[in-house]
């Protein structure tokens, strides 16, 4: 009897799974750009990546690398992207399996992450400024490694989030139909305002109610689900000590910190600053995104540490 009850309630949650699959699958939108400016294509290992592409040409190349999560895009620059834009050539790509890219069914690995940046960077920008975002700050300190940028601009960088890889939790959330419910579960829109507050936000007052429909949407895509069982299950994460690894770079690094970041602490930045001889900005009042929080601070740091066009 009590197998019977296990199977029909088993097979209730399918079908209510089902049910609720086809509801979030039918309620989203195709995604549009997140920035404004030239959006274009780059073909990579089978895939188009989409970048957006604005700014003077001839002025400095600034490659902005936005980090890794359930609606991870290049959106996470949209407050800044045209301000940088004045003064800089600006490229922000949505990494593969994000945003406006292809988002196959790989076994997604920050290898993968860190073969991209390096490709990227080797053939689309020149002398490029690299900034980067939490995790893929650590696929863009690889790719320095290989001589592609000339300067790193860190944000709350890490290498990161598990103490090993979860593979039965990347097969679990890939599966179709239980793990689309529990990545809708994930991505949903309490759970973004809640990681978003938890995490990414000192004031989520920060955010409107555009920046969340984007970020549930861009969650929401065909194929959404396959990076970020990756990153669940730990295999974005990249096995080396960042401190070593910058410190053996021959590029300046400035890191830029949110003073109430709790994921990567301030003394962690503080540590990182000075065994790796990098310049350290903190910003107040601002989490894992001060760039989001705090736009123009952000820009003016960016101003200060690079060269930039002038514009007679």
């Amino acid at each position: 009897m009590k197998l019977r009850s296990l199977l029909v309630a088993g097979v209730g949650a399918i079908g209510l799974a089902a049910v609720g699959n086809r509801l979030a699958g039918r309620r989203v939108d195709d995604l549009d750009p997140a920035l404004s400016g030239d959006q274009r294509t780059y073909r990579w290992r089978g895939m188009d990546v989409a970048y957006t592409e604005a700014g003077d040409p001839e002025a400095p190349d600034l490659l902005l690398v936005h980090g890794v999560n359930a609606a991870a895009s290049s959106q996470e620059f949209s407050e800044v992207f045209d301000d940088l834009a004045e003064h800089y050539h600006v490229i922000a790509p949505d990494l593969p399996g994000f945003g406006l890219s292809d988002r196959p069914p790989l076994l997604y690995s920050g290898s993968l992450y860190t073969a991209f940046v390096t490709d990227f960077a080797r053939d689309v920008t020149e002398d490029a400024t690299c900034v980067a975002s939490s995790l893929s700050a650590a696929y863009a300190v690889e790719a320095a490694s290989e001589g592609v940028v000339s300067r790193l601009v860190l944000i709350c960088p890490t290498t990161g989030t598990m103490s090993e890889a979860r593979p039965l939790v990347r097969s679990l959330v890939r599966t179709p139909l239980v793990g689309t419910a529990l990545y809708n579960l994930i991505a949903s829109k309490p759970s973004i305002r809640y990681f978003s507050a938890d995490h990414s936000y000192y004031d989520t007052d920060a955010m409107d109610r555009e920046e969340i429909e984007y970020l549930w949407e861009t969650s929401h895509q065909p194929g959404a689900r396959f990076a970020p069982a990756s990153f669940i299950g730990g295999f974005l994460d990249r096995p080396m000590d960042l401190s070593e690894a910058l410190s053996e770079l021959d590029v300046p690094v400035t890191l830029v910190w949110g003073r109430e970041a709790e994921v990567t602490p301030l003394a962690e930045g503080r540590d990182l600053a000075d065994e790796a001889n990098a310049k350290l900005v903190v910003i107040d009042r601002a989490r894992l995104l001060p760039h989001a929080e705090h736009p123009q601070q952000f820009v003016e740091i960016v101003e200060e540490e690079l060269p930039r066009a002038e514009h007679d």
